[in-house]
């Protein structure tokens, strides 16, 4: 009787629910996972914990943790890992601090000057201000460098190459420029910072400066802190140029744990490491530098909005670099807080954010971390007050992100077996703002994620945040962005590629993963400066916590969901579906290529390119490219479609059978939380090993940028065609695996048959 009597209140909370959402109707929401009595609970629960989230929480401890730099290796940064540890211990968590053993370089020596065709000596400092009370902590503050820059002592002519990217080069060769033996000078963006001086270096180049320029971060956006949110004449960007696009975490122990007593390379030969000397500057150190260059205009695409011509040299500008570092191992404290789960304690489910910063860090990464430890306070209430969630409900605030990942990756590689064995998806969060909802991940789970974004409501417009979103793509999104957000009932979810504590979890292990945010509301030109402050967030990021907020009752429904749901919410027709435009994509980009080299062939041999140029300025014709044969897509093709045929059955036996036996729902849930496994190659992807998952990778030459189908993808943009054909076979081996897990898995939730 109590137990009818409970699900009676609970379908009348339900319907309160569906009714303020303004629901035309009393039935149920579907969800994913749940039967329809396991969902009104669900609701119910959801309520519950939306009624206890807190802004003033998020707010104070924005403020006590960006108090002081918290980066690898400070005393605040060890103090903040104690703090939440104890909160974690307070809200009935079974708490600890896992730790790790990781080279930190830090500066000890750092000069660049120019010295001709006159003399100039950058400041390389940020200017404290009064109206931020934490940025004149100068004795705390990490000074502005890139971390894993290698030492070096180098003085020759610059060059400016744009943002720095291969194209840029191309470019650059196509004018008669040659960079070898000379130091570059590269604007932030266009590509993570780390591709600037790992492709220079491979051009010849002997050193490297990395600048924001102001009309991509700073008064060209609008008025420069403190009067405005942007990035002011003296700010520079810290951040790691360590590789990691060939593996992230401790350069010095590749491939597992840097526990104490682990085996490390000799720092000189990590081959993560940068090949030449880089520092990153302020516009204002830049100008200088970039007015004494002369030869040819840059492209008019190149140009800045600093008030000079912008010459590529070489010279006369010359300039000394020097640089050197204390190449020490510091510890790194990751917090682990778990709740275990009261029917299947062996499976997990990880919300992750990380807690470093390079220096006060209130927007990356607190405003992501504040929402977590929200999350984590609420779910102990709810606990105390009875519920408990079926699976284990981990939380975990990482160390040493910023450098490199290298909290999440080391424990992650101490702990693999354990992790494949047990973890049924991994939630992240980084830096958010006021705006639109982002999201990426597995699209295993980009139904269940839609679920989640429909019930969420946006603070500023009473609409959830996903119709926010699909409203955003209508209007602002590519041709292809639009037409799916009109025709398809799902919102696509973006690919993870690097850039946070995601990628050694899917990339490396096989797990599925989201990482979620808002943005594009906030302004600001804060990133990994002295002024990313809680007075900069409170006036410009977003003020009233409203977001911060938002994403503790999204992220907090995404882990609710995972931990208390029957049966595991995955659903793979989205993810057939994705795979096949990767798929058709691949097969466009090789189509492209070979139409633009039969052309570009045609113009070099009628001579249209001479003809063309200006016989009063420098303009080599484009090399020559050889010829793009045509690929067999056939093995992954027809991968594809078992893929598709697997995927559907799948469906349509769930939708057919809802009920299973425990002992069936555990098994059925073993086979889906392991499915992203099959994925992964033993070989991983070619020359960087590390990277195992054959769907998704950050690009070789993109950094953070993903590239969907990689080993192919790659393969082709690279012109590596004998590659391109063992890869094709490769990843239509990994997608057979997955297809065939499915169908395992359909054959599980199907009906037995009848006697």
């Amino acid at each position: 009787m109590l137990k009818r009597y409970s699900l009676l209140l609970a379908a009348a909370l339900l319907a309160s629910h569906l009714a303020t959402a303004q629901t035309p109707t009393a039935e149920p929401k579907p969800l994913l996972g749940f039967d329809i009595p396991g969902a009104a609970t669900q609701y119910e629960l959801e309520t519950r914990f939306d009624a206890q989230l807190k802004t003033d929480n998020l707010r104070d401890w924005m403020k006590r943790m960006a108090s002081h730099p918290h980066h690898v290796g400070s005393p605040h940064g060890k103090d903040n890992a104690e703090f939440m540890a104890g909160l974690f211990k307070s809200w009935g968590y079974d708490t600890r601090i896992d730790v790790s053993y990781v080279l930190f370089p830090t500066p000890k020596l750092r000069v660049l000057e120019m010295v001709a065709p006159t003399q100039f000596k950058a400041s390389l400092t940020e200017k404290s201000l009064s109206e931020d009370a934490t940025s004149g902590l100068t004795a705390e503050q990490l000074p502005t460098y890139n971390c894993f820059s290698k030492d070096g002592d180098v003085t020759a002519e610059l060059v400016f190459v744009n943002y720095g990217v291969p194209r840029d080069y191309e470019e650059l060769e196509r004018r008669g420029i040659d960079v070898k033996g000379k130091i570059v000078i590269a604007k932030y963006g266009g590509s993570w910072r780390g591709i600037k001086p790992k492709v220079a270096a491979e051009k010849g180049a002997i050193g490297c400066l990395i600048y924001s320029d102001p009309k991509d971060d700073g008064y060209w956006q609008g008025d420069v802190y403190p009067k405005g949110a942007f990035k002011p004449e003296s700010g520079a960007q810290r951040g790691s140029v360590l590789d990691m696009p060939t593996y992230p975490g401790d350069p010095l122990t590749p491939g597992y744990g840097s526990t104490k007593n682990a085996k490390r390379l000799d720092y000189k030969k990590a081959p993560t490491l940068t090949q030449i000397p880089v520092l990153p500057i302020s516009y204002g150190d830049a100008q200088p530098l970039l007015a004494a260059l002369a030869g040819l205009m840059a492209p008019e695409a190149w140009r800045g909005a600093l008030p000079i011509p912008y010459h590529l040299g070489p010279g006369p500008a010359k300039v000394h670099l020097q640089l050197a570092f204390n190449w020490k191992t510091e510890p790194v404290y990751n917090v682990i807080a778990s709740m275990k789960g009261s029917l299947y304690p062996d499976q997990w489910v990880m919300r992750g954010n990380h807690h470093d910063a390079w220096v006060n860090g209130a927007s990356d990464p607190l405003s992501g971390l504040v929402a977590l430890m929200e999350e984590a306070r609420v779910a102990g209430e709810l606990v105390k007050s009875g519920w408990r969630p079926k699976r284990t409900l981990m939380f975990c605030a990482w160390d040493g992100e910023e450098p490199g990942l290298l909290g999440s990756t080391e424990w992650a590689e101490t702990n693999a077996k354990q992790l494949q064995k047990n973890v049924v998806a991994y939630l992240n969060t980084d830096n958010s703002e006021r705006g639109f909802l982002f999201a990426a991940g597995s699209h295993t789970l980009e139904k269940f994620f839609n679920q989640v974004a429909r019930d969420v409501t946006d603070p500023q417009k009473n609409i959830s945040i996903s119709d926010r979103r699909r409203a955003y793509d209508l209007i602002n999104g590519s041709p292809e962005a639009q037409k799916d957000a009109r025709d398809r009932a799902d919102l696509r979810i973006g690919a993870l590629g690097a850039g946070s504590d995601y990628s050694p979890y899917i990339q490396h292990l096989g797990i599925p993963a989201m990482n979620v945010g808002f943005g594009g509301e906030g302004e600001g030109g804060e990133y990994h400066s002295i002024y990313d402050s809680f007075d900069h967030f409170t006036r410009f990021k977003d003020p009233n916590f409203a977001y911060c907020k938002v994403l503790a009752q999204t992220m907090g429904r995404a882990a609710l969901r995972l931990v208390n749901a029957d049966v595991l919410p995955f659903e793979f027709q989205n993810f057939s579906n994705t795979v096949a435009k990767y798929g058709t994509e691949v097969k466009q980009l090789a189509d492209n290529m070979r139409t633009e080299t039969e052309k570009q062939t045609r113009l070099l041999a009628e001579k249209r390119y001479e003809a063309v140029a200006d016989p009063t300025e420098t303009l080599l014709p484009p090399k020559a490219r050889e010829a793009v044969p045509y690929l067999n897509f056939s093995p992954l093709d027809n991968a594809l479609l078992k893929l598709e045929q697997s995927a559907q059955t799948y469906a349509l036996v769930r939708k057919g059978n809802p009920s299973l036996t425990a002992a069936r729902k555990k098994e059925l849930d073993q086979l889906l939380h392991q499915a992203e496994q099959q994925l992964l190659s033993t070989e991983g992807l070619p020359r960087r090993p590390w990277y195992r998952h054959q769907i998704y990778a950050p690009g070789f030459y993109t950094g953070y940028g993903v590239k969907t189908l990689p080993g192919i993808r790659e393969a082709v943009e690279e012109r590596k065609w004998a590659e391109a054909d063992e890869q094709i076979k490769r990843t239509a081996a990994a997608v057979e695996r997955f297809a065939g897990q499915v169908s395992r898995a359909a054959a599980v939730a199907s009906p037995p048959p009848t006697q």
